[in-house]
């Protein structure tokens, strides 16, 4: 750390001259610790940790508290980084090579910039009144805001004060203002993002009142937030997910495609089902059940946790037919005990559930029953849990499904082992992915945990969380704001939010909507049809037609597979959402910033959902610097425009990035059928591209720590154009700890206007097949990845 004090005037403009603290004097400012920069006030003390040249952790320690340094995510260590400290008569800086933070000290300010560029000051910083503790900011009139979490609310979030507190709301459509994840996340145009690091409910004040004002509201705990930044949104997002855990990768069939609903009755009535995917040919890699499989009734029930014998009378053995058939088990779980679940008694005399004011379990009604809920935050619930956790999977259940987790009725006057109901509430899913997740590594360590749940909070995605969107409505109105919250959850660390395909709630038959919902599902993180049963949520109960459309869309998904694992990968190890919006190519384009109907499936597809009904065509962005071609027609259209697309019945608009390779699968069943040694390797050609190379990551698919163990491989493909003949390379890495084998792939390159004069591999002349219809030029290619290979593409003059 390096450290100057002069004298001279004004080192630094602040944000904002005016809307400041005047009742808060600065006193002194000293380094201690290594790097943290601890500011005295009148009321208190400020303390600044840099984590990293583009991440800065702020504290305000009111006088008379003391700093409590836990957090319910932040899991990085602050490193050893260049700091300067300089000061002058009225002011201080406090910078890195990314990040600086300016102090006024009269009227006291605390502003800050990155490179030079400010980013965002405190208005008036900490406040405290009678209900509710504040920390202001002050935002310039222009930026729009994302964040808040999970909302259906228009990209920008701007404009509304939201509450911080996790919340199902059944049925709803285009407007929801408080859902499953309510997550301390701001994120705005200005490519910044502010974590508030504590985990009692509040509010988000978005500039509600119009005036540029920010505000985190909250009723206790920690003054800490944040500040994330970086030269990219994927760098900010990378660094985001540095701070608070990056996401696991998960299993290969997670990328499948699910059987579920709410629910199976039955033993006979799952492998009916399952049956009926196999008759129909349709692909399928797990099966849910929800909670009929621990009881008949949906109310009373909740909390036994064991089969449920008159209607599943051999689970083990269904379960053990499922493996043999390449079908996960999935079952679902409450933290609800019902008093008159068959645990009840065990939970009391356990002593594992949340308390009264006396020390009593605390009891309540709510939709299922009369209910105590486990304390996950102590000692003997949270052991109690795993241990039920551990049982279910010993039967051969290899994913869990946490529901009603909010938790769904939590009464302010719940006691809990680390605080009261609304000190924990946000966290509850978050600690219960937690545990679920501990519980899955102790059981099978080498196994990749599969866990998905309603209700999370910063943070969840590095316990593996996968979330969904909670019960919407079974309407176009259902659907239109699923693709807004994906996005915007990706870009708050979680990116495997996704919908109940076809919507969950109403009795609403509507072939349409169902296709279309299930068409956009193929380029969203889950492909997890779920519905009550009012309406059949899987598409062999469909008509004929739409289960026609339906298999066409699933069946891509899982040619897909090559591309999608590799999205999984580039998340686990950057942070990267696999759904991204426009804007992140395009960060100075505000036409883009609140455009959510066209978005990035990973790098190379550019997908718009049909979000309407009888639509005939609809509106495209194709970013600029590009040009794109139609994946189904190769239909090529230059980038930087809006473009009117007829539609179609059997697909959504969705282009693919000029000069990209896309790694596609054969034909399967299920995942487990796979075959990573006999693949279509898609080039999109055009005469924009000289040069282009992608790189795709490949693993057993279930291990866990396969990469970080050396047992991968990145197969890796590049494109030179040189004159009127091409080139294309294929490399491969080879972990230490993963067989090499040969592959045989399907070379397609797009777009390809001329037949060639010649083809070579290896330098020996090879056989291809030329289309003059599609202009699709076909190599086969046998590939020994233990050594590099060559395709020489010669043009006739």
């Amino acid at each position: 750390m390096f450290r100057i004090k002069t004298i001279i005037g004004c080192l630094f403009l602040t944000l904002s001259l005016v809307a400041q603290n005047p009742d808060r004097i600065f006193e002194s400012a000293k380094i201690q610790n290594g790097d943290i920069l601890k500011i005295v006030v009148n009321d208190g003390m400020y303390q600044i940790t840099p984590y990293s040249t583009e991440i800065i952790e702020t504290t305000f320690i009111p006088k008379g508290e003391t700093f409590n340094p836990n957090s319910h995510t932040v899991i990085l260590k602050p490193r050893e980084i260049k700091t300067q400290l300089i000061e002058s008569d009225n002011s201080i800086e406090y910078k890195t090579d990314g990040i600086t933070i300016s102090i006024q000290k009269q009227p006291f300010q605390i502003s800050y910039s990155y490179k030079g560029k400010p980013i965002i000051s405190e208005k008036k910083g900490y406040i405290k009144n009678d209900s509710l503790q504040t920390i202001q900011f002050n935002l310039t009139k222009d930026e729009v805001l994302y964040g808040a979490g999970s909302r259906a609310l228009g990209m920008n979030r701007r404009g509304y004060r939201l509450p911080l507190y996790n919340k199902a709301q059944y049925g709803y459509q285009s407007h929801a203002e408080q859902l499953n994840y309510a997550i301390p996340i701001v994120l705005s145009s200005q490519q910044y993002m502010l974590h508030f690091d504590n985990a009692p409910i509040g509010f988000l004040d978005l500039d509600s009142k119009h005036d540029n004002t920010l505000a985190y509201e909250t009723i206790s705990g920690r003054k800490t937030y944040q500040i994330i930044v970086g030269d990219t949104w994927l760098e900010i997002l990378d660094n985001y997910t540095d701070l608070t855990g990056k996401q696991p990768m998960p299993p290969r069939w997670a990328l499948g495609n699910f059987a579920s609903r709410f629910g199976y009755h039955s033993q006979k009535e799952t492998e009916n089902t399952i049956n009926k995917f196999e008759e129909d040919s349709i692909p399928v890699d797990a099966v849910i059940l929800d909670l009929y499989w621990f009881g008949k009734e949906i109310q009373g029930t909740l909390g036994n946790l064991q089969v449920y014998k008159d209607s599943f009378p051999d689970f083990e053995g269904m379960i053990s037919k499922f493996k043999d058939k390449h079908i996960k088990t999935i079952a679902i779980t409450e933290p609800f005990i019902l008093t008159t679940s068959k645990r009840w008694d065990e939970a009391v005399r356990e002593d594992i559930l949340a308390k009264d004011s006396l020390g009593n379990p605390f009891t309540y009604d709510f939709y299922f029953g009369n209910t105590g809920l486990i304390d996950i935050f102590g000692i003997k619930g949270k052991t109690w849990f795993k241990n039920i956790y551990k049982d279910i999977a010993k039967m051969g259940v290899q994913g869990f499904w946490g529901d009603l987790g909010e938790p769904e009725y939590h009464p302010a006057g719940v006691i809990h082992a680390t605080g009261t109901a609304n000190e924990v509430h946000n966290i509850y899913g978050h600690e219960w992915a937690k545990l679920v997740y501990e519980a899955s590594k102790e059981f099978a360590p080498s196994q990749r945990p599969f866990i998905l749940m309603r209700a999370g909070y910063s943070g969840s995605q590095h316990f593996g969380l996968i979330p969904w969107s909670g019960d919407v409505s079974r309407s176009w109105g259902g659907f239109q704001p699923q693709p807004e919250i994906a996005l915007q959850m990706g870009m708050q660390g979680l990116a495997y939010m996704h919908s109940d395909l076809g919507g969950f709630a109403g009795a609403n038959l509507d072939d349409e909507l169902y296709a279309r919902w299930l068409q956009y599902g193929v380029f969203q993180p889950v492909y997890r049809p779920h519905a009550d049963e009012t309406v059949p949520s899987e598409p062999v109960f469909r008509s004929k037609k739409a289960e026609a459309l339906a298999k066409t869309a699933i069946e891509l998904r899982y040619k897909l597979l090559p591309y999608n694992y590799n999205l999984s990968f580039l998340n686990n190890q950057s942070g990267a959402p696999l759904m991204q919006p426009l804007f992140f190519e395009e960060p100075k384009n505000d036409s883009l910033f609140t455009n959510s109907t066209t978005y990035f499936w990973g790098y190379d597809f550019l997908v718009t959902p049909i979000l309407e009904a009888n639509k005939k065509l609809q509106t495209v962005y194709f970013p600029v610097n590009n040009n794109w071609l139609d994946f189904y027609t190769d239909e090529k259209i230059n980038g930087g425009q809006s473009k009117e697309v007829q539609t179609r019945e059997y697909a959504i608009p969705t282009y693919v990035r000029a000069g990209a390779f896309i790694l596609m699968a054969k034909p399967m069943q299920n995942t487990a059928e796979y075959q990573a040694d006999n693949l279509e390797l898609h080039y999109y050609n055009d005469d924009s591209i000289k040069e282009s190379e992608r790189k795709f990551y490949n693993d057993d698919g279930q291990t866990a720590g396969a990469y970080e163990n050396g047992a991968f491989e990145f197969l890796e493909f590049e494109y030179k154009s040189k004159g009127k003949n091409v080139e294309i390379k294929f490399e491969s890495e080879i972990g230490k700890n993963y067989q090499s084998s040969n592959k045989q792939i399907e070379l397609v390159i797009h777009n390809f206007q001329k037949e060639p004069k010649q083809v070579k591999i290896e330098g020996k002349k090879a056989n291809y097949d030329w289309n003059e219809v599609s202009k699709k030029l076909t190599i086969p290619v046998t590939w020994n990845t233990k050594n590099d290979l060559i395709i020489n593409i010669k043009s006739k003059k």
